[in-house]
């Protein structure tokens, strides 16, 4: 895995015979009482390696697009206007900074329901974001969010229930317990593997080191906890990497052990 290029709003990446394209929709600021101890408590006191804006947790939201030159697909959309936050929305515009014409993106994946992972399909003026779209992949627990402001792409849904490939270079992998419907994103190249996961990780800086560590929205804390720690055992596989929904930005790194928890090591500097 090799950068090859980076923008303000994107990072390119070679991965064997594919090209890996991370998109930053933007960042969101959530309050520490979102994170959950073993027993379900928040914290009293932040560990001092876990960084603050004011008084907020800082979360990067991030998209990532792959395509081995003539197929494609994008991973997540961002959050669109429907958290109505300047701050979050910008897919599009790092979509245009990469040189990626949204008109002719057929595939779309979602890591799961909730508001800045799959609201971007839909414009902030109400048009369908992709207008090629033929396909949306996204676990089958989380399906109903298809109403109201996302009716118009819910006859190209397609539930994924088990494990399934979605192309040559990717498989779909049920991880629930942050929704029902979370999963996670197989990419497999000549250069080893790339798991894109949404809201596995919320604080990269603090649930690595203790991945006990969940978060409020967590719908199951056990199951996503024990999700969570395969994937991190998983990680640590000699050609492994991870593409985070919210780590920060752009969002690709390598996991190695680190005492009774995890290290991570981004693969490119954080865009500011």
């Amino acid at each position: 895995m090799r950068l090859i290029s980076s923008g303000r709003h994107h990072a390119t990446f070679e991965f064997g015979e594919l090209r890996v394209i991370s998109l930053r929709d933007g960042y969101i600021d959530m309050p520490p009482t979102r994170l959950r101890d073993e027993d379900g408590r928040t914290f009293d006191v932040l560990p001092a390696a876990v960084p603050l804006a004011g008084d907020n947790l800082r979360l990067s939201v991030n998209a990532f697009f792959i395509t081995d030159g003539t197929r494609s697909l994008l991973i997540d959309t961002g959050a669109s206007n429907a958290w109505h936050d300047p701050t979050m929305g910008l897919i599009y515009d790092a979509l245009d900074e990469a040189g990626i014409d949204r008109a002719r993106i057929t595939d779309v994946a979602i890591t799961h329901k909730h508001e800045d992972h799959v609201s971007g399909l839909i414009a902030p003026d109400g048009s369908q974001a992709f207008a090629a779209l033929e396909r949306v992949w996204i676990g089958a627990g989380d399906t109903s969010v298809f109403t109201g402001r996302l009716e118009p792409v819910r006859d190209r849904v397609v539930p994924v229930s088990e494990k399934v490939a979605i192309n040559d270079w990717t498989t779909a992998i049920p991880t629930p317990g942050h929704t029902p419907g979370h999963t996670v994103y197989d990419v497999r190249s000549g250069a080893g593997h790339l798991l894109v996961w949404g809201d596995t990780v919320h604080v990269p800086t603090l649930q690595f080191d203790q991945p006990h560590v969940s978060w409020e929205f967590d719908g199951d804390q056990s199951q996503a906890r024990a999700a969570r720690a395969a994937l991190l055992r998983q990680l640590t596989q000699p050609h492994h990497y991870v593409a985070g929904a919210h780590l920060d930005s752009p969002g690709i790194a390598r996991v190695t052990p680190s005492g009774d928890g995890y290290a991570l090591e981004y693969l490119a500097p954080p865009i500011a």
